[in-house]
This record gives structure tokens, C-alpha cells and sequence, in this order.
């Protein structure tokens, strides 16, 4: 099939309703889909992402003025219904329709990517915490890929950024070695996790050394806290919610900890609660990004944004979510360094 390849082509997007996403008209997934789709949208269903693109997880359709067959889409997750209703669009994966007008690509484009869009697009409405996750680079995509191919979908990386649409709130990366002496100080149960040992060692690190320790010693109580069995969590977590309670009738909680009671309300008892003290707390205003490169921990928290990546589905998740946990590539993966996030005008 050859089509008209001059002006714009039309397409129908895919949608996804993960369990964090905004429900029903609250979420601007939800409405864009319904326009871009024309299908009905549900007031008590979740609308987490809106994808534009070729990734087989989620792929775009061209609206093909003159296929032979006519097809519409059954549901927002790329699935096709063969119709004769000649009120229903004429439908062909984006991807198959890029296969038969490759010149829309350009030749550069083409001959390094094929068919495949180089990126992936996405809309996304978050109404409570994503999971604690990173994305591999290239080399680890595509052992993970080979060895486990049901969970992790290609063997692509995923950097990825995100334009905030409204006030957006994530968390990205490992906080400064100043704040991380801070956190052994005053948060107790953390301590009680991973042992006096590793963190009597950030408050004396060498500044010879320093850099290099303060990774290793990082890594050390990162993997100690998310290896804790689920017991130990339950039984920390709530004793650091009984203290912050307390806390809250004398001072100001910090953001920090102002978050940390949302979280657990969210995920009960889940290691992502208490190791979120670990990691830089961003909010963004509209049209503030955020960058986020491969090995890169990172778990966004609240708002609407849009959100440009390469083409992967690849996730690494290892706390805040009921999915499956990879507790020790995640831990293995990240780069652990520690930055205090700038803030570019």
C-alpha cells in the first residue's frame, strides 16, 4: 500500500491505564485520547499514558485514506477489529506505513533505524507514585532482553526527558554527600537497616578519597536497604511514621518527609517510602524538564507532563510498585552518582 505522503497524516494513538494514572476526565490522557481516538472514555478508570509512536507495546496507527481492508481500533492498546461499517476509519500500523513510504523518514533515518521512529512520544497523567525504577543502557538492554524477554520488551536504552504540563513533582538521582550525612543523622530507621557500620562510614570519609568512597559507601546502604526482607521494612516504616506523626505537632515536616507520609499511603509497608530519603526531590513548574540518562535511578511522583525517550518499554523497577521487583540488576546498574540538582532558567 502506497499513500499520499505530502501534508499531514493523521494518527490514532495508543493509551495506557496503569493503576497511578488520573481517573476518567481529571487526567488529560484521558481527554486526548478520547479526541484523538473517538472512543468514550470512563469516569472511574485510571489514564496513565498516551503513546505516539512505533513501539510494539503501544503502536500508532496512520489514518490511510484508500487501504484496501477496513480496521478500527478495539482498544487503546493497539489491538485491531476488522469492521464493515463504513463510518470507521481506515487503519494501518504507523510502522507498516512508514515500511511502505520510507521517504518520509528521510535517508539518515531510514538507514539506521528502518521502519522504527527513533523515539518514542508520551503523554503522561500521574495521580500517585510511579515505581522507584532505571532504564539500561544499550549493552545491559540487550542481555536483559535475551535473558529475560517476557519482562523486559527490546533491546533498546531509554533516555528519556520530561516537560512538565502542570506542577510536576519526581524524584531523580542520588542526593550530595552532605545530605546523605544528613539522612544517616536523622533518620534512624534507616540506620537500623543497613547497619551502624556503613553509616559511621559516610560521616568520616577521607576527602582524598572522596568521590570513589562515597559511591561505594552509597551503593553499600542502597543495596542493604532494598535487599531488607519485607518484615524489617514493615516494622521500620512504621516506626518512622509514628515519628514523623509526632514531629508534625512540633516543627514543620520537610518536604521530604511531608512526602514520605503521602508514599506510604499510597505503597503500605513498601521499601520505596523510607529509601526515598536517599534521592533528590524536584518539582517542576510548567515548562521546567527534567533529563534523565540511562542507570539513572528515578520515580515521578505527581502531575501531568509530556516526555520524549528513546524507543524502549525497558523498566528496572525495584520499590513503590506492586510489578515485578529486580532488586539486584537495579542495584548493580546504577551509576550512584551523587549530584545536587541544578536548576536551569
Amino acid at each position: 500500500m502506497k499513500a499520499e505522503t505530502r501534508g499531514i497524516i493523521r494518527l490514532k494513538c495508543s493509551v495506557k491505564n496503569y493503576d497511578w494514572g488520573k481517573i476518567g476526565k481529571e487526567s488529560s490522557v484521558a481527554r486526548l485520547y478520547g479526541k484523538n481516538s473517538g472512543v468514550e472514555t470512563h469516569d472511574d478508570k485510571p489514564y496513565a499514558e498516551f503513546w505516539v509512536g512505533t513501539h510494539d507495546s503501544g503502536p500508532s496507527y496512520a489514518v490511510a485514506v484508500g487501504y484496501k481492508e477496513n480496521w478500527i481500533l478495539r482498544n487503546g492498546n493497539g489491538a485491531l477489529k476488522k469492521e464493515n461499517d463504513d463510518n470507521h476509519y481506515n487503519l494501518v500500523r504507523l510502522k507498516d506505513w512508514i515500511e511502505q513510504n520510507p521517504r518520509v523518514l528521510g535517508d539518515k533515518v531510514w538507514e539506521k533505524w528502518g521502519s522504527n521512529l527513533p523515539f518514542l512520544f508520551k503523554v503522561l497523567s500521574v495521580a500517585k507514585a510511579l515505581s522507584i525504577q532505571a532504564h539500561p543502557d544499550r549493552d545491559l538492554a540487550a542481555v536483559l532482553h535475551e535473558q529475560h524477554p517476557d519482562v523486559y520488551k527490546d533491546g533498546n536504552h531509554k533516555p528519556e526527558m520530561a516537560l512538565a504540563l502542570t506542577e510536576f513533582g519526581a524524584l531523580c538521582g542520588f542526593i550530595s554527600l552532605e545530605e546523605l550525612k544528613d539522612v544517616v543523622q536523622n533518620v534512624p530507621e534507616i540506620v537500623e537497616v543497613v547497619g551502624g557500620a556503613h553509616t559511621a562510614r559516610v560521616l568520616h570519609i577521607d576527602e582524598e578519597d572522596r568521590e570513589v568512597e562515597a559511591k561505594e559507601v552509597l551503593q553499600s546502604i542502597f543495596t542493604e536497604l532494598m535487599s531488607a526482607s519485607k518484615v524489617t521494612i514493615s516494622q521500620v516504616i512504621s516506626k518512622m511514621i509514628t515519628r514523623l506523626n509526632a514531629k508534625r505537632e512540633v516543627r514543620d515536616l520537610t518536604d521530604k518527609e511531608k512526602l514520605v507520609l503521602v508514599l506510604e499511603k499510597q505503597y503500605p509497608a513498601d521499601v520505596g517510602v523510607i529509601a526515598a530519603f536517599l534521592f533528590n526531590y524536584v518539582k517542576l513548574n510548567p515548562g521546567e524538564a527534567l533529563y534523565i540518562a540511562a542507570n539513572e535511578p528515578h520515580a515521578y511522583i505527581y502531575g501531568e507532563c509530556v516526555e520524549c525517550m528513546a524507543t524502549s518499554d525497558n523498566v528496572v523497577r525495584a520499590g513503590l510498585t506492586p510489578k515485578y521487583r529486580d532488586v539486584q540488576t537495579l542495584c548493580s546498574m546504577l551509576t550512584f552518582i551523587q549530584v545536587m540538582i541544578k536548576h536551569n532558567a
